[in-house]
């Protein structure tokens, strides 16, 4: 029960990594605010599964891309549960383009929710995270952002994706050291290949699917509930000075140049 009693609030929360993010948060015993957009029959599925393991949840639906839907996620989760413990910046699209003609749009999206939700999600949970102070052990927050093995290494179908991870990364080890004084940990996690709905058309070639995994030591390519159990081991008191790093959970595939 790393997240006894704890708040945790995540976006993008319905599918993927930020599913299976929220329901081991509630495994952890950790009551959720889940932040969807436009996908609420799965999200009431997720918030079954939460209430199944005996916690509470809310679902807050909004575009992390505007600035208004951070203050409101965050205002909901504290009208809710009365504070902010964690925060899990996940939400993020990647839709697969060629660099040479990549429309204005498609990169503007990516950035807007990639890099500018993260930013203005995690400011508005470090805000409350600041005004309410420690809890009652004295402890302060904890916020984790899901960056990328790809703010590392460059991929062809992805000029406009990986600027964004790179940026995640690098806004967690600022956040670090500007929350630091107020007991905020911020550290991010750098996720390898995960098969979710964000690759799942890219690993729908048999072909590409087996050059990928034949890339990673450990043979297959990562579960969302494999990067789950690194975000709930960081928003927990066991890493309570760790602050502005970063976890490579890849399987082994970046250590696998020869």
């Amino acid at each position: 029960m790393l997240l006894e009693n704890k708040v945790v609030l995540i976006t993008g929360a319905s599918r993927g990594i930020g599913r299976a993010t929220a329901i081991e948060a509630a495994r952890q015993g950790a009551n959720v605010a889940i932040n969807t957009f436009r996908d609420d029959a799965v999200a009431a599925e997720v918030v079954a599964e939460i209430e199944a393991l005996g916690r509470k949840a809310i679902v807050v639906d909004a575009d992390v891309a505007l600035p208004e839907s951070a203050t409101a996620f965050v205002h909901a989760a504290v009208e809710a549960f009365g504070r902010v413990d964690a925060f899990v910046s996940n939400a993020g699209v990647c839709p697969f383009h060629a660099f040479l003609d990549m429309p204005v749009e498609t990169l503007r999206r990516t950035m807007e929710v990639n890099l500018h939700g993260a930013y203005f999600m995690t400011q508005a949970a470090a805000n409350q995270m600041v005004r309410q102070g420690p809890d009652a052990q004295g402890r302060g927050g904890a916020i984790v952002a899901i960056s990328s093995i790809s703010a590392l290494v460059g991929g062809e179908m992805q000029t406009h994706y990986t600027p964004t991870k790179a940026g995640v990364h690098s806004l967690m080890q600022s956040c670090a050291v500007a929350l630091g004084r107020h007991g905020v940990r911020c550290n991010s996690v750098l996720p390898g290949t995960i098969a979710t709905d964000i690759n799942k058309d890219d690993l729908a070639d048999p072909a590409k699917r087996q050059y990928m995994e034949g890339r990673i030591p450990l043979g297959r390519l990562g579960r969302p509930e494999d990067i789950a159990s690194v975000v709930a081991f960081l928003a927990s008191d066991m890493a309570g000075y760790m602050s502005g790093a970063a976890l490579l959970v890849d399987g082994g595939a970046f250590a696998n140049f020869q």
